[in-house]
């Protein structure tokens, strides 16, 4: 393994670059799917093996994997406990920091309004927050503040969705521009209250409209639109949310996707009643993991300093599933229509200006969504995304199949783990349907 601690920003930068390539499952559905019908109840052979190799001392504590097939309940993989000193065996509902697997909630979220025709793809982020209707870009992307120009077109809603807003993040950005969001206090997230180089414990700004004043203060790193640079584009997205309907962001999510969902467990601030069935959190130092923050007393059990639409929601496996089958479900969940099949359609697929790819260091060549990564090729019709502790989870919306994997240490990359899961993942999923 790698030490997180020890390579600091760079390693923060490298690895959340390559979330997108944790969510790729290439050929996940074999090529005859389509003539294909379910070979009896789903297997996950596979995944239970690959679990027992890597569940026990001097690996990991425990984890959860998830796969659904269609017409299917869903089906969890279990083993092992919630932390090495914690001896609650791991189950669908324990909970895990799930990070950047927020931003495709968040990014459905604004579809909604989309879909209601209170928001617009293409509209102007300067027409809901003003502070942002006359932008300065670097002339060098992470070189010096002050050597700056106009923006040469506004940063639209889309933009914010499919981080190609031109903003920083300060996992991300080096240099002046990275220690000017720092010192702003527009860190986006939480991780410790350990006191580790280069992982900020808590942001100094107290509101999202704090959040989005003060970030539009800073000068952006490319000209919106024009390229795919990961960034706080959702967390921003999480204020025009507010704006636009007029209610606190993550009571919006709690009475329009958490409740008519069935997400029971899915929180920015886990209840201090439910801290027992929150895992430990681990950091990576060579081929030990040790803890960073602990169930029992957990930085996620403090309110935040506001809600973090890109990285900042605890959940449990089965509270996401419930979010993915509602998605593979073109929007309905149970009888309950949660989202319209329109916008579901639009939000899994490709939203990414016109001439703009996706990263290539996101694994094979792909597209963006809201909010989450969107398959193309052998790929086509896969949307998902993963989160900075090792939670991954997509769903085929062609086939659709849901699945997930839950595990907590960081960096994801540090270890062959997700690699190893996506290969025994789909072979489970090839071995589960036989031709018709």
């Amino acid at each position: 393994m790698n030490s997180l601690f020890g390579e600091g920003t760079r390693l923060a930068r490298r690895d959340a670059m390559r979330m997108g390539a944790w969510a790729s499952l290439a050929a996940l559905v074999p090529a005859d799917f389509a003539r294909a019908e379910p070979a009896g109840d789903a297997s996950m052979r596979n995944i239970a093996q690959f679990m027992a190799r890597c569940v026990g001392p001097g690996k990991y504590p425990g984890l959860v994997c998830s796969l659904g097939l269609p017409g299917q309940q869903t089906r969890f993989a279990l083993r092992g406990d919630e932390g090495f000193t914690d001896a609650d065996p791991v189950t669908p509902d324990s909970l895990f920091r799930i990070y950047s697997m927020t931003k495709p909630i968040t990014g459905m979220a604004a579809m909604m309004l989309v879909a209601e025709g209170k928001l617009g793809l293409d509209q102007p982020l300067a027409d809901i927050l003003p502070r942002f209707a006359r932008m300065q870009v670097q002339v060098t992307p992470d070189g010096p503040l002050g050597d700056v120009r106009p923006a040469k077109s506004p940063i639209l809603i889309r933009h914010l969705m499919t981080h190609t807003a031109g903003l920083g993040y300060v996992i991300v950005q080096q240099g002046p521009l990275r220690k000017a969001y720092a010192d702003a206090g527009l860190v986006a997230g939480r991780v410790t209250r350990l006191s580790i180089p280069g992982i900020s414990v808590e942001p100094s700004i107290s509101s999202l409209e704090a959040f989005a004043d003060k970030l539009a203060e800073l000068p952006l790193v490319y000209d919106p639109g024009t390229q795919w640079s990961y960034s706080v584009g959702l967390d921003l997205l999480g204020r025009v949310i507010e704006v636009v309907s007029g209610e606190p962001f993550d009571q919006f999510l709690q009475r329009r996707l958490f409740e008519p969902c069935g997400m029971t467990s899915t929180w920015f601030q886990v209840p201090r009643s439910e801290a027992h069935r929150l895992t430990t959190n681990y950091g990576a130092i060579g081929e030990n993991l040790f803890p960073i923050d602990r169930g029992s007393d957990s930085i996620f059990l403090d309110k935040p300093a506001f809600p973090f639409g890109g990285s900042g929601l605890v959940s449990s496996p089965r509270d996401y599933d419930r979010f993915l089958t509602m998605l593979a479900n073109y929007g309905l969940a149970g009888g309950t229509r949660v989202m319209s099949e329109a916008a579901v359609r639009a939000g899994t697929g490709n939203l990414l200006p016109p001439g703009v790819l996706a990263s290539t260091v996101l694994g094979p060549p792909c597209h963006f969504g809201a909010g989450g990564r969107v398959g193309i090729g052998a790929e086509a019709g896969i949307f998902g995304w993963a989160g900075a502790a090792g939670t991954v989870a997509t769903v085929d919306m062609r086939h659709g199949v849901r699945s997930s994997i839950f595990v907590q240490f960081m960096p994801p990359t540090s270890s062959q783990l997700l690699r190893d899961y996506q290969t025994a993942l789909r072979a489970d999923v090839q071995a589960s349907f036989t031709r018709s």
